[in-house]
């Protein structure tokens, strides 16, 4: 979208900005309402709500990028046939462009619900619209030319933590570095910020953050709205990895009022994977981010509610007409009339003292495009023995001089899939050391100098000058938050579900009657991308049954 938009954006130019034909735009008309802009008006300004998908009849629109550190640089002009609007405008989010009619404009504008209905209702149109919107924020994201600017020294454990956390929400941003970049150290004096605050973030709508936490910053975005306190719903999800997402989608595509609460990002473990090769419908494979990022927009186009990230703290009874309410950050509530339990799990952390020094700078859960640019042409170790860690360890030879594989048991045979092994085995730069465990961590100031290892059988011990590891050893239920929540969970912290824990409930149902557990959670759950998506899947007819149930109890 940007002029250093990619080869393969670039390629798909024609499904990215399509000139609809009269009788598409005939077919849209009954969606929207007529509206009429002056040359010179600004349509839509980033960082401010967009009045919705906006079909242009006659005139010419001009699209610039949000600006903020100097002048705009413009994207694209749309005439006549063409729509103003990208994933923003799917769930009335605020925009990540400026439009502006540089000649007198007629258009058709379809706010963010009816723009939902013509996605149900107008399938191939729909389609071609989703399409569009799509191709348009990957556009954005690959020209880095919107959203919010992060500027900070490289390698700042809080840079990494807040480009982390735009990345897996799928916000377009940009990161300057505040040493070097002439654009960073002019707002940096204008603003007079002391390089002890650094960093600090430009908001689209203007702005400026001193080192934000993440849900302070999803609401400057946009990406995070005040809950209607009023509103009941039938379900509220809480977790939207895998299994949560799949509830979702099939919860809101069935007529259900659904809201999905995550405290961190949406894709969960699964976004993590660099490459799922033997997920079902994807021969060549797909990386976890874009098939969680699917989803997630599938979601928001049957009108799912996403509030993310905010954290569950407390199920309890609702005692009106609703079943239950969720207490969640910042003293909001969620009412609702079911719950579906998807939190999944946590990374599990190596038993190291000073672990906690060089997390978020040298240690890393997540192997991505940015933990990948810190460690080029480095040597670094990688530490677990699944999927997860063998799709990590193969990405990160891609990008690195050296992967140093650790792992405890005596073989990765029996915890990783073939193709990963055989994969492994092939790369030169892969290193595999079984038996073996990481025994110190060695560095100054958060930043990791060497690393310390011995082998299981022999106690031999190793040092190496290593700067970045990766974590990949498993994760442990997030169900803390459940403590005094009166559902039941086994000895290892796992939802207990089933007719075992309260006679008459089925599968996926908890000892609460209408509080239903899936996925990683679920005690007894096999622990796949595709077997969470089933259970998302198969717990809607459950809900359905049990809503069906409490509305004939209820007077």
């Amino acid at each position: 979208m940007a002029p250093s938009v990619s080869p393969t954006i670039a390629a798909r130019r024609d499904q990215m900005f399509p000139v609809l034909s009269d009788a598409d735009i005939g077919r849209m008309r009954r969606f929207g309402e007529a509206r009429a802009y002056a040359a010179g008006d600004h349509i839509v300004t980033a960082g401010a709500v967009s009045p919705g998908l906006i079909l242009i009849l006659s005139g010419k629109v001009d699209i610039t990028q949000a600006g903020g550190l100097g002048p705009r640089e413009a994207i694209i002009s749309y005439r006549a046939g063409n729509f103003v609007g990208e994933l923003a405008q799917l769930s009335n989010r605020p925009s990540l462009v400026n439009a502006e009619a540089v000649e007198p404009v007629e258009a058709i504008v379809i706010p963010s619900q009816r723009l939902r209905d013509l996605m149900v209702q107008e399938a191939n149109l729909g389609e071609r619209v989703m399409r569009a919107l799509i191709l348009r924020r990957v556009g954005l994201l690959e020209s880095g030319a919107s959203g919010p600017v992060v500027i900070g020294p490289p390698g700042n454990g809080d840079v990494l933590r807040l480009q982390g956390f735009l990345r897996r929400s799928g916000l377009p941003h940009r990161a300057l570095d505040s040493d070097t970049d002439p654009c960073a150290k002019t707002l940096i004096e204008r603003f007079h910020v002391d390089p002890h605050h650094l960093p600090i973030v430009l908001c689209p709508n203007g702005k400026l953050m001193h080192n934000p936490g993440e849900t302070e910053l999803a609401r400057c975005v946009g990406l995070l709205r005040p809950i209607d306190a009023d509103k009941i719903y039938d379900v509220a999800i809480v977790g939207a990895g895998p299994a949560g997402l799949a509830a979702a989608v099939y919860a809101a595509s069935e007529g259900l009022s659904t809201i999905v609460l995550d405290c961190r990002a949406f894709g969960g473990q699964a976004g993590a994977s660099a490459r799922i090769e033997n997920y079902l419908g994807f021969p060549t494979g797909i990386t976890g981010m874009a098939l969680m990022a699917r989803a997630y927009n599938q979601a928001q186009k049957f009108g799912v509610e996403m509030v993310i990230p905010d954290e569950a703290k407390l199920l309890d009874d609702a005692g009106d007409g609703a079943r239950y309410r969720l207490a969640i950050g910042d003293g909001e509530i969620v009412r609702s009339r079911a719950v579906v339990i998807a939190s999944g799990a946590r990374y599990r952390r190596l038993d190291i003292a000073n672990l906690a020094q060089f997390e978020g700078t040298s240690v890393h859960y997540w192997a991505s495009p940015i933990e990948a640019r810190l460690c080029l042409d480095q040597e670094v170790a990688l530490v677990g023995a699944g999927n997860s860690a063998g799709q990590a360890a193969v990405y990160l030879a891609s990008q690195v001089r050296k992967v140093t594989l650790l792992a405890r048991r005596d073989s990765l045979d029996a915890t990783m899939s073939r193709y990963l092994v055989e994969r492994i085995k092939a790369q030169p730069n892969i290193e595999v050391l079984t038996e073996t465990e990481v025994a110190a961590l060695e560095g100054h100031d958060g930043n990791l100098e060497r690393l310390h290892w011995r082998n299981r059988a022999t106690g031999e011990k190793t040092t190496r000058a290593i700067r970045h590891l990766f974590l990949f050893i498993g994760a442990d239920p997030n169900t803390d938050w459940l403590a005094n929540c009166n559902v039941a969970l086994d000895a290892k912290g796992f939802v207990r579900t089933g007719p075992d824990t309260t006679p008459g409930h089925g599968l996926m149902e908890t000892s609460r009657s209408g509080v239903f557990a899936i996925g990683d959670v679920r005690c007894g759950s096999t622990k796949r991308v595709a077997a969470a998506v089933g259970e998302g899947a198969q717990v809607v007819a459950a809900l359905h049954a049990y809503l069906a149930r409490d509305g004939a109890a209820r007077p």
